[in-house]
């Protein structure tokens, strides 16, 4: 069996990467695709307190089980099953369960950091980089972490003035060197999304 394309999916928080991800799943057999979120990745913490996990840096490329996520990827192009954690962002820790995955012949790899491992970059086939403007990705931020992981306004901005930006302008920026392809606007910009669906298929084709 030829192994698995491998695309890689990444940009800042909010620069709509899963929109990206999910827009070119959509377009692709879906029979035949997975996506790997790199926020399931986030370490178990649960040697810690909750005040304690509150105050975890969760924009430091410490702050994932990358180890994990590499055994993971190398599995599934192995054609292996794994077991992909389940992160609980209410708890900011890992739960006990966790869902069995499936190798499929196309897997999409989806998060902040993960262009910013050597090791996990030389396992994708494609890179992409979703570059999206600061106020744009910040308003998306501040809407997602209400809506969806029980944030307060206040603590959203606050926790991205203290990490998010200064992480950002560290380490991902930086690995906008390392993207085979920059989508601006992410899952907005149908033309560049139609275009990678298109080579996706033509390196299926020739690995068949």
């Amino acid at each position: 069996m030829n192994k698995p394309v491998v695309i890689g999916v990444a940009g800042g928080t909010g620069s709509g990467k899963s929109t990206v991800a999910t827009a070119i799943f959509k377009s692709l057999p879906d029979e035949n695709i997975l996506i790997i979120e790199q926020d399931a990745y986030y370490k178990d913490q649960s040697n810690l307190t909750f005040d304690e996990r509150v105050k975890t840096n969760y924009d430091h490329p410490l702050a994932f089980d990358t180890e994990l996520l590499i055994e993971h990827v190398k599995m599934l192009c192995n054609h292996q099953s794994i077991e992909k954690p389940i992160y609980n962002f209410s708890k900011h820790n890992r739960e006990e369960n966790s869902v069995s995955v499936a190798p499929k012949e196309i897997i999409i790899i989806e998060g902040i950091m993960i262009l910013e491992d050597k090791r996990l970059r030389d396992l994708m086939d494609i890179k992409i980089f979703v570059d999206t403007d600061a106020d744009v990705r910040i308003i998306r931020r501040i809407t997602r972490d209400i809506n969806e992981r029980g944030r307060t306004l206040e603590s959203v901005i606050e926790q991205y003035l203290a990490t998010v930006k200064p992480a950002h302008e560290q380490f991902i920026e930086p690995t906008k060197k390392y993207a085979d392809i920059i989508i601006p606007e992410g899952g907005y910009n149908k033309v560049a999304i139609d275009l990678m669906t298109t080579k996706v298929m033509s390196i299926v084709k020739e690995k068949q």
